[in-house]
């Protein structure tokens, strides 16, 4: 497991488009189909990734939170399932139904959703404002697998609160780490 940072994602960028299958209901969505009134949130995570896995509780009690308020989460697979078999689409779905998963979870079997975005671990987070301009793109919070800090989600929440208060952006974003994503 070697760790990974984010690559910078330039603030304000347009959201590229894409149209994937949701393994959870085996349908076909757009960006459009799938983005927020007020703000998206697309991850970029898997199913075998410790630093997901650590993650997935305070993603699922964010996504029931915010999609209240109109910003929608959307997760994305890209990992290269013949040499990760399990993060294939059966198990994506199944990973889904057992943490109660609120939003959707694509996955994306050529990579071109995850190369658009230049996503470079799991999990990897941005946040859009209604318009589908970056406004966030960076870390859950401060804490990873082993590091003893509490999975609070503050990072991700500050810059979620200032997206419906029409605050100005988050001035220090912090980028994500994690697993690479599996290339094919």
């Amino acid at each position: 497991m070697a760790l990974t940072e984010s690559n910078e994602f330039k603030l304000g960028t347009k959201a590229p488009s894409f149209s994937l299958t949701n393994t959870i209901d085996g349908k076909e969505y757009s960006l459009m189909d799938l983005k927020g009134q007020k703000g998206t949130v697309i991850l970029f995570i898997c199913n075998h990734c410790p630093f997901v896995i650590h993650v997935n509780e305070e993603l699922v009690k964010m996504a029931n939170k915010y999609q209240l308020k109109g910003i929608k989460f959307i997760a994305i697979s890209s990992n290269d399932i013949e040499n990760y078999p399990q993060d294939a689409p059966h198990l994506m779905k199944k990973l889904a139904e057992e943490v109660g998963c609120p939003f959707p979870y694509l996955y994306d079997e050529t990579q071109q959703v995850a190369k658009a975005y230049d996503a470079a671990c799991t999990p990897d987070f941005y946040i859009f404002d209604a318009e589908l301009h970056s406004v966030y793109h960076g870390q859950l919070d401060d804490s990873r697998p082993g590091n003893g800090k509490p999975v609070t989600g503050k990072d991700m929440r500050g810059a979620l609160d200032n997206l419906l208060q029409n605050n100005s952006v988050l001035p220090n974003q912090k980028p994500s780490m994690g697993c690479g994503i599996k290339w094919k």
